[in-house]
């Protein structure tokens, strides 16, 4: 081995690691769209190199679509963060979904849409355990009418953090998201800002923390999942 191998094989590495921290990982519900675009991809060309193009740019819109970027989520303690990434578009006062048995008393909603440019993971909004998981079937209203909350096809998650807070987070579809993916179920830890679900396009996702919480965000704020602080949980005191 020469004296320029190690240097170029130290070169090759850095510029792959470089390449990880640019380009995010994809999550696994979306490599089976993704794989059998390439194939597409791959039989398209050999009938047309042009038309090959097209179908190599939707193949690389698709793994940016389901990309899965790393978060830096806040540790400190009662706090709930966003569980996805878009555009706050309600704070509601509401009864959460009748399925998770919650009881009837309001709880404060904080509403966030996802359009198709944004990423379509879901994180978990504080660390605690997972009480309930339950999927319900419903319709495919746009996701941004207030009635999608309680009509449309949905997975909720009842999560009780670590301070003692009963948390629920619901996956909501929408015209075009006709796919949740939920990789939790009761009994679960989950830690605050780690991904626990995916929903395929266009979608909404809703927060729901205790009557008494101090709401930080308003309707038109855009949000990063893991990241954007939604709410401050009433003192356990």
């Amino acid at each position: 081995m020469t004296a320029h191998q190690p240097k170029k094989a130290g070169a090759l590495q850095h510029a792959v690691e470089l390449t990880k921290s640019i380009i995010p990982p994809v999550h696994p519900g979306g490599r089976p769209f993704i794989l059998g675009a390439l194939g597409a991809t791959l039989a398209v060309r050999r009938l047309s190199k042009r038309a090959g193009v097209g179908t190599a740019v939707f193949t690389a819109w698709l793994a940016w679509f389901f990309r899965e970027p790393k978060r830096v989520t806040p540790r400190r303690p009662g706090i709930a963060v966003a569980p996805a990434d878009g555009t706050v578009s309600h704070v509601v006062e509401a009864v959460p979904p009748a399925e998770l048995g919650l009881g009837d008393e309001p709880m404060l909603r904080v509403s966030v849409f996802l359009s198709v440019f944004d990423v379509h993971v879901q994180r978990s909004p504080a660390t605690g355990q997972v009480v309930r998981a339950v999927h319900k079937a419903g319709k495919f209203l746009s996701a941004d009418l207030d009635e999608a909350s309680e009509v449309n096809e949905r997975n909720s998650l009842h999560v009780r953090t670590d301070e003692g807070h009963d948390l629920a987070v619901v996956q909501i579809a929408g015209l075009v998201a006709r796919r949740i993916i939920c990789q939790v179920s009761d009994g679960d830890k989950v830690l605050a800002g780690s991904t626990y679900g995916l929903i395929r396009f266009g979608s909404r996702v809703d927060l729901y923390v205790p009557a008494g919480s101090r709401v930080l965000v308003e309707p038109g704020q855009r949000t990063i999942g893991g990241e954007t602080v939604l709410a401050e949980l009433p003192s356990a005191g």
